[in-house]
Parts: structure tokens; C-alpha cells; sequence
């Protein structure tokens, strides 16, 4: 089990994001612990009204919305009934056991999860201290994996899981998809489980899922005020629909919040630098000689998408690699000059130059035959005197010894004297 929990300012925003899943029909309540009545019968208004009497009680905290996910393995299928005794038991064990909470199952991506949403304003009016939330998490998480026989989030089938699923530009063309819910989901799970430590790095985690991230034209009003806009992507690569703003979304995946996460996650991902260049050279590695596209066929075999970055005559100036595995992202400069795009492609070079050498020209019998029969007309055709063939078949030729005995010449004197005594 991954536990994620995510600080806010806008308990409003927190419940409007799930209860526009429901709405959708992507999730469903599941449960609701200190609200009174049947969790059918709650309406938005109700459910905001029972937070907001809390966070009336100390309007100087401003961070007071806390959004939880827990997140199970693809292959566990577990009932609302276990869903809830999870939910309860890790609200319990993180310090929120009498904090009123919201719990929704979520049926928008390939794995079970929850989301649970609750304030950290107590009934006294006092603020639950964020910073032991992590560790407290950390330790239900064990206890629970333990407790339910969970799939432990140390094991290498859940770092292996992405979580994610593409973005399908034909269902949203069509309309069975909106367009809006499509993107949300998407940048929502990369913001929060991939390390990137710029733009780039970020829409080369998001073209994985066929989504981008535009800012617009460096002359146009929305660059200079760092705007950003969000669009699907087609199966070429291109922008399709009409882009949705960036601060339309419930996680306000703004560039200037975006920017805070580049500088933290700069620390985050060095940990997992070693691990994906031994996982590229180990490509190398297997091969004395590797093109291009093997090169990205064999990385994604190890959970590794590559994109090379190309000016307009065709030559790569640039190398991202995207590790699904330990969710990070590097430009190959940053992981060491071997792994840069000159260097990289400098090893496709060299493999091509080295087959293009070994190639020997051959030329067929006949071609071979033909080409010398030219060569000895043309030779013939260019004697500088033009009478010499005439005066070479007019010199006596030597006779030459073959070897073979010649045949003595038989007499013929008999029939001389035969044709003396007719003549007569």
C-alpha cells in the first residue's frame, strides 16, 4: 500500500474534486465518519458545513485542508467493507481518528484507491501539527500491510506499477471521455509521484501519457505572466482540442507551483541517479553493436522511455530519459557526460561506420567478364598506329612447341607414279 498526503488551503476545492468523480460516475462515498445521517443523504452543502464549523474556530490557520490517497496494488481486489476498515484504521493510527473524514473509492485509473478528506482543525480548535504526519503514515502503512496482508510498498511489484493510464485522444474526440477529467488525472498522478526538475523534464513525463503542457509564444502576454496551459496530444505528438488553463485544475498545476516542486525535487531524485545509468549501460552492455531503435526497444524493456530531441535538418541535440521505475526524469548531461546526446549517438555512429566498412563491394562473374571485354576494345581502338595490324599479320609467325608430337606426313610417291602410268 502507497499512502500520499497532500496539505492544502481550500477544503471547498478538496470536496469538489471527489464529488465531481461521483458525479462522473469514477468514484463513490464510501464512507462518512462523524457526520450524522445516512451518507446517501448527505449533500455537497452538508458535507462543507461540518468542515467549515471546524475551521471557523481558528481562521488564522491557513493551511487546513488535508487530502489523503491510499493506493493498492493492481492485482489486490478488496470490497467497500475492507476499503472503510483500512480507511478507519490508518485515520486512527495518524492522529485523526475523531476528525470528521471523508472516504471515496475511485475507479479512474488501474489500481484501487481511496481518497479521504479532512481538516486538521480540531473541535477544540486546535491545529494537528503537519510535520508528524509523514511519520505517523509511514508507520500505519507497515502495521496495516501487515494486518490485511497488503502487497508491502518496498516490494518491487508496486515501485514497478506506473498507476497511470494514457490519455485516449480518440475517446475524448468522440466525447466519451472529457477532455478536462482526461488531462486532470494525468497531471495530478505525475505532479505527485514523478521527480522533475524543469518544464521540460515535466512534459517529457507527460508525452508518456499523451498529454502536454503549453505556455505559448515568448512574445505573448500569457508566457511573460508564466501562464500555462494544458492539451491532449494525438498519436503524432500533436495538440488536439481546446488547452484548459492550468489554474482550472483542482491541484493548480501552475508553473509558479510547479517551479517550487523542480527545486525540491532536484534532492529527491539524486538518490536514484546510479540506478538508471547501470541500467543503460547494462543496454549497451548486451550488445557489440546496437542502433537507435534497438537502443529504445531494449531501455523500455527496463521501464526506461527515451526521447531524443532533434533541430530541423534531423540531428539530435538532446537526450531525456524517463525512468517509470523509480519515477525520475534526467536529461542524459545531467547524468554524466557519457550519457549526453553527442555521446550517446556518437555509439550509433560508430556502430554504422563500422558496419559501412566491413562491406565489401562484389561484382557478379558476367559484370566482371563484360567490364574486361570493354577494357580490351577500347584498348584495341586506341593503337597509336593504325596500320600495325596489318603489318602483324603479314610477319611470319614462329612456330612454337605445343609439346604434342606432330604427325609424320604420309609418302605419296606411290600414287605419283599411279598417276605417271594413267597419264600414259
Amino acid at each position: 500500500m502507497v499512502a500520499k498526503i497532500t496539505a492544502g488551503k481550500s477544503i471547498r476545492g478538496a470536496l469538489h474534486y471527489n464529488e465531481n468523480k461521483v458525479i462522473e460516475g469514477e468514484a463513490i462515498l464510501i464512507m462518512a465518519s462523524g457526520f450524522a445521517g445516512e451518507i446517501e443523504q448527505l449533500n455537497f452543502n452538508q458535507k462543507l458545513n461540518r468542515f467549515q464549523h471546524l475551521l471557523e474556530l481558528n481562521p488564522n490557520v491557513k493551511t487546513n485542508t488535508i487530502h489523503i490517497s491510499l493506493n493498492f496494488h493492481s492485482s489486490e481486489k478488496l470490497d467497500d467493507t475492507a476499503l472503510q476498515q483500512i480507511a478507519n484504521s490508518y485515520m486512527e493510527k495518524i492522529g485523526y481518528g475523531d476528525q470528521p473524514f471523508l472516504v471515496y473509492r475511485h475507479d479512474d485509473a488501474a489500481h484501487m484507491h481511496v481518497h479521504i478528506v479532512t481538516t486538521n482543525i480540531t473541535a477544540q480548535g486546535k491545529r494537528i501539527d503537519l510535520h508528524n504526519n509523514a511519520l505517523k503514515s509511514e508507520e500505519a502503512r507497515k502495521v496495516i500491510e501487515e494486518d490485511y496482508n497488503l502487497i508491502k510498498a518496498e516490494s518491487k511489484a508496486i515501485k514497478q506499477e506506473s498507476g497511470i493510464i494514457k490519455a485516449d485522444p480518440q475517446k475524448v474526440k468522440y466525447g466519451k471521455i472529457p477532455t478536462k477529467r482526461a488531462i486532470s488525472n494525468i497531471i495530478t498522478a505525475v505532479s505527485r509521484d514523478y521527480k522533475f526538475t524543469s518544464l521540460a523534464e515535466y512534459n517529457a513525463v507527460l508525452k508518456c501519457f499523451n498529454v502536454t503542457a503549453l505556455r505559448g509564444a515568448e512574445h505573448t502576454p500569457m508566457y511573460q505572466n508564466k501562464g500555462l496551459m494544458f492539451s491532449l496530444l494525438d498519436a503524432r505528438g500533436v495538440p488536439v482540442g481546446v488547452p484548459v488553463k492550468a489554474s482550472s485544475f483542482y491541484s493548480k498545476p501552475t508553473l509558479r507551483n510547479l517551479e517550487k516542486k523542480f527545486e525540491i525535487n532536484s534532492d529527491k531524485r539524486k538518490k536514484h541517479k546510479v540506478n538508471l545509468k547501470q541500467r543503460i549501460d547494462l543496454v549497451f552492455g548486451k550488445y557489440s553493436s546496437i542502433t537507435k531503435s534497438k537502443f529504445e526497444e531494449e531501455a523500455n524493456k527496463l521501464r526506461i522511455d527515451l526521447q531524443f530531441r532533434e533541430n530541423e535538418q534531423g540531428v539530435i541535440f538532446g537526450i531525456t530519459f524517463i525512468d517509470h521505475q523509480n519515477k525520475v526524469v534526467f536529461n542524459g548531461s545531467d547524468l554524466g557526460k557519457d550519457y549526453s546526446a553527442k555521446s550517446i549517438t556518437e555509439r550509433f555512429n560508430k556502430i554504422s561506420k563500422q558496419i559501412n566498412a566491413d562491406k565489401k563491394p562484389i561484382l557478379r562473374p558476367a559484370l566482371r567478364r563484360e567490364r574486361q571485354t570493354d577494357s580490351i576494345s577500347n584498348t584495341y581502338l586506341r593503337l597509336p598506329n593504325p596500320n600495325l595490324l596489318e603489318k602483324l599479320l603479314d610477319t611470319p609467325q614462329p612456330e612454337y612447341n605445343t609439346g604434342i608430337p606432330r604427325k609424320k606426313k604420309k609418302r605419296r610417291k606411290r600414287y605419283q607414279q599411279i598417276n605417271q602410268e594413267l597419264t600414259l
